[in-house]
Parts: structure tokens; sequence; C-alpha cells
């Protein structure tokens, strides 16, 4: 392109800094956020998650890239508005908390009219629709993204599919644009409503979620009736119409998504008959109940947590389900201590925080890790884990 397209993405998480570096090879972006250190982060071409490709990117291609507390210099003279601020389940109102993502809308409608406003942030389904009867206005749309944590920026690269909420020129240039950062030669677009590809974003993590569940189920019953899981999983994914993905259990499904997804696309049925999405909820529940179970049976006095993030490459602890089995079992009265190198601080929800992993081990008579990791080989008999494949 000759004349550079601007790009105002506003939100530097996964999912915003992602998308920004992508678009930043081949035009003009500007990355906006209510955190200075966050923008100074941005600014001096260090990344603010942990992701190796973003990082790679940050420190040797050449990217068009600010990023600005200014929210009206950010706006002015965009063709596009990337909304990738945070949308954490809230139980109280049983639905997402968009407030952030309300307010992004309305500063970007009133400060420029003409640009095209691509929500990402995950969204209860309809409200992109009841934004667009706010605003009066057929310019702001919703655009799923479906990003792994520590893999935000590959998954953009190679992207299983585009979807784009909507049937407006300006809704095929915004496709264009990430197509045109993307590695990936032929990438499947769909061009559909917002209100049918928010429901796309949660019906597909539900779908995940459920899978999870599945196989974190069978691993319960094969533990419950001294079976070797490890078997039995691989026989059942020899099927092609099962396959071996997201297959290896865990301590339960949690991170940015799952959990609130789950939970919001529950909330949006009301009405609507349903058993199978409110399963998938409680069976994420029933799991971590029945792995501290299993902890206490060892009759631990000291359980050591390690790591807290949910996965190799990822700085998230947000929702991890390792922190469920963790308070369950402090609620049993048994002292619990953590090993995350990540965490700068003495203690976390009043358990010590040990920084030196040999002292980690000799305190733990059980040491609970939801991914096995090499450090550990030589306290295997310590260890808990259901990592039977060694893979995120």
């Amino acid at each position: 392109m000759a004349n550079k397209t601007k790009i105002t993405v506003v939100g530097s998480g996964y999912v915003g800094l992602s998308l920004a570096v992508l678009l930043a090879q081949h035009n003009d972006v500007v990355v906006l956020d209510v955190d200075a250190s966050r923008v100074d982060m941005v600014n001096n071409k260090q990344s603010t998650v942990a992701d190796a490709e973003i990082e790679a990117f940050l420190a040797k291609k050449e990217l068009s890239m600010t990023a600005t507390l200014d929210k009206e210099a950010a706006y002015n003279g965009a063709s596009f508005v990337v909304v990738a601020t945070p949308t954490n389940y809230d139980p109280d109102t049983n639905r997402f908390d968009t407030g952030s993502v309300d307010s992004v809308v309305s500063d970007a409608v009133e400060l420029n009219a003409d640009a095209l406003v691509v929500i990402k942030s995950t969204i209860p389904v309809g409200h992109t629709k009841s934004l667009q009867q706010k605003h009066n206005t057929d310019r702001v749309i919703f655009s799923p993204e479906f990003l792994r944590e520590g893999q935000a920026l590959k998954d953009n690269l190679y992207p299983s599919r585009i979807i784009v909420g909507s049937q407006l020129e300006a809704g095929k240039e915004f496709s264009d644009l990430l197509e045109q950062g993307a590695v990936k030669e032929v990438i499947e677009t769909l061009f559909i409503r917002s209100t049918e590809a928010e429901a796309v974003k949660l019906f597909a993590n539900t779908y995940l979620a459920m899978r999870v569940s599945f196989f974190n189920e069978l691993d319960s019953y094969a533990l419950a009736h001294d079976l070797d899981a490890k078997s039995i999983i691989n026989g059942v994914c020899l099927d092609e119409r099962i396959g071996e993905g997201y297959n290896n259990p865990s301590l339960g499904y949690g991170g940015y998504c799952l959990p609130k997804d789950t939970k919001q696309l529950l909330a949006n049925y009301k009405q609507v008959p349903q058993t199978l999405i409110e399963a998938i909820v409680s069976s994420n529940k029933t799991r971590k109940d029945f792995i501290a179970n299993e902890i206490l049976k060892r009759n631990p006095k000291t359980v050591g947590f390690y790591r807290l993030v949910m996965k190799e490459g990822s700085d998230n602890f947000r929702s991890s389900s390792i922190q469920g089995v963790m308070k369950r079992i402090k609620a049993k009265g048994v002292e619990v201590v953590v090993y995350e190198p990540e965490l700068d601080a003495d203690a976390f929800f009043g358990s010590k925080v040990i920084t030196d992993i040999a002292r980690f081990k000799e305190l733990s008579d059980v040491i609970v890790a939801n991914r096995k990791a090499d450090c550990l080989r030589d306290v295997d008999e310590k260890c808990f884990s259901r990592d039977l494949f060694g893979v995120n």
C-alpha cells in the first residue's frame, strides 16, 4: 500500500497486542491503553504479555506501531478501531461486564464518525446489535478471535478462519487487512451478521470446554477404577471422528476464555431448554472436587502447588484451574505453599510463595502440577499430575 491505513487498537492484552503487531507490518497502528506502564512497554518494543512470537516480532520486524494514552489522538484519522478490552463474567448480573467495550465504542463513534469499529472482545449474543441501535450506526461490528494464550500472534499468522460480522465493504477491507498480515495463504473467511458471529465465539469455546471436560471425566473414571487412562484415551482418539486434539487430562479448564464464555452462553439460553451447556459448567467444579479429594487421600501435611499459570508459555493466573483445587485443599485445613516465579509476592491468598525450587520440593509432601516439568523429575513420587501426554 502506498498510503498506509491508520488502525487504532484499544487494549494491549493478548488479543489487542497480537492484532496490533499483525496489522503493524503493513499499516500504521496506534495502540490505545489506559495503563501508562503498558504504553511505555509497547513504545519500547516490549511485549505486555508472554508470547514468543510477539516478542520476536517486536525485536526484529519493521513495525509501524506506537502506543498512547490520548484517545482523541488515537481515534483521529483512523479507518478502523479494534476494540480488545477485557470483558470479565460478573456472577452477580449473570453476564459479561461489557462496560469497557461500551465506553470505547461510545468514544470511537463520537470522535470518529467514519471509522469501522470492530469489537474483538467477547460479548453476549446480541450485544453488538444493541450498540448499533444505541448509536444509530451500522459501523459497529463484531469479529471473533480464536487465539490461544502464549500463541496469540501465531494464531493470527495462521488463523483457523476469519469471521466478520458485517456485509459492509469496510468489513471486507478489514478482513483483507487480517489476511495481508497473515502467513497462511488460503484462509476460510465468513461474512455473517454480528449476532451470529457472537454466537460462533461462545459456542466454539463451549465445545472446547466440553471436550476438556469429557476427557477429564474419563480420567476421573479411570482413577476411581485403577485403570490406565492413557490407554483408554489413545484407543478412543484413534477414531478419526474424535481425533487427538484437546485430549490431555488436566485439573479442569480455566484461563481467560473458557470459564467465562461457558457461563455467558448458559446465561444466554434463559428460557431455551438445555441440559448439556449447564453440565459443561458444572462438570468443571465436579472435576476440581474429585482432584482435591484424590490429593487429600495421601494425607499430606503440606501441599505444594507448582505454578499458578494455566500452561507453559503463559503468564496468566486468572481463573486457572489449579487455583480452584488449591482453595479446596486449604478449606480442609491443609497447609499450602506455592512455587510461581511469575509472581512478585511473598504470599498468594494467604499461602506462602517460595521462590527456591529446592526448598519448595523439600517442604511439600505432595506437589500438584497441572502440567509436568523436568525440574520435578527427581521428586516424581511426590507429584500429583494428570498430565498424560506432556502437552498443554
